[in-house]
């Protein structure tokens, strides 16, 4: 279905919102520009097999040229210029406040070359298809850099957000701020997801996109995966004071550093004051693990907390006891646990 001559029969002059998504076609597009010029928030999602005409770069800059006052932007596959790297004309978003855009990374950053944006942007949403290592580490990370770099906010601390599911490596970076101030502000977001076409870069994929990320400034850090982490991304953060694990395995060597490596006997984590496992299992049913690194974390007094939740394996109570010795507090909270 062709919806074109709704916007080619409809003057709409008073529209401040327009989120088109779903399975049709749009091969009218220069009709949009004309028929809108006050439209704060504009979502342009759509998709059919085979695909509409592409919207082009000099069509989308002049539908922000006839709404100089957008707010939110979001753009997904057919509705990104694949020809916006090829254009000269850069677009000034100055009140954009929130930015989401989803497609193949070379159309992607086509045309974020072309956007101006605000210093202080509440929400970046990027979802990125099929790139490179070298698209993350360079292009993706120097971006994602100065964004960090502009936003003063992101100076104080921050909250880290990671999960990596089957060809798929997302990460969240918000500012942590105090709930109980009055007004509470709204945290600023950049988020990040790279699609990728097979699973054996997983790795350096989350370091780079951890990269450019101010490291130092992280104190709570969220990761959700099987997989193991590797001991370069607590480097990265070194002043992590939360930690929540989804789905990791307690296996030898849990969050200690390589003994072979040149941090050997010291703590991976130095600043962790509170750790979280929510759905993890054991490595041939052995607690060992965890009550390992908890007499290795609290080493010199340090004082931690520990909770366990969610659907993990049960807790004998010679390992609770055990545990409780160790830490500061102990919270387990497990729905049907198993193992039991």
């Amino acid at each position: 279905m062709d919806i074109s001559n709704f916007f080619v029969r409809s003057n709409l002059p008073k529209l401040h919102l327009l989120d088109l998504f779903g399975n049709f076609r749009i091969s009218l597009w220069d009709h949009l520009a004309s028929q809108t010029t006050l439209l704060t928030t504009l979502s342009l999602q759509v998709s059919q097999s085979p695909p509409p005409p592409t919207l082009t770069a000099s069509q989308l800059f002049s539908i922000h040229a006839s709404n100089p006052n957008l707010q939110q932007l979001t753009l997904s596959d057919t509705t990104l210029p694949s020809d916006a790297s090829e254009s000269t004309i850069k677009v000034s978003l100055r009140d954009l406040k929130l930015l989401s855009l989803k497609g193949e990374f070379r159309y992607l950053f086509g045309l974020l070359r072309q956007l101006v944006l605000p210093a202080a942007l509440d929400k970046m949403h990027l979802t990125v298809f099929y790139p490179t290592v070298e698209d993350i580490s360079q292009t993706l990370g120097s971006y994602i850099q100065g964004r960090f770099q502009r936003d003063a906010r992101f100076q104080d601390r921050l909250h880290v957000f990671s999960a990596i599911t089957p060809g798929c490596v997302s990460i969240s970076v918000d500012a942590v701020w105090d709930h109980f101030a009055a007004p509470a502000p709204t945290p600023p977001c950049v988020a990040v997801s790279a699609v990728l076409p097979h699973t054996d870069a997983l790795e350096q994929v989350l370091i780079g996109l951890i990269a450019p990320i101010p490291g130092e400034r992280v104190v709570s850090f969220d990761f959700d995966s099987d997989m193991e982490l590797p001991e370069e991304v607590f480097f990265m953060m070194p002043n992590i004071e939360m930690l929540h694990l989804v789905g990791t395995k307690l296996s030898e060597g849990f969050l200690q550093p390589n003994r072979d490596g040149p941090r050997a006997n010291t703590k991976l984590i130095p600043s962790l004051q509170s750790l979280c496992l929510e759905d993890f299992t054991l490595n041939n049913g052995d607690w060992g693990h965890l009550t390992t690194y908890s007499a290795h974390q609290t080493s010199n007094d340090q004082i931690i907390s520990l909770e366990v939740t969610g659907n993990s394996p049960y807790m004998d109570p010679g390992v609770v006891d055990e545990v409780e010795d160790l830490v500061d507090e102990c919270i387990i909270i497990v729905a049907n646990p198993s193992g039991k």
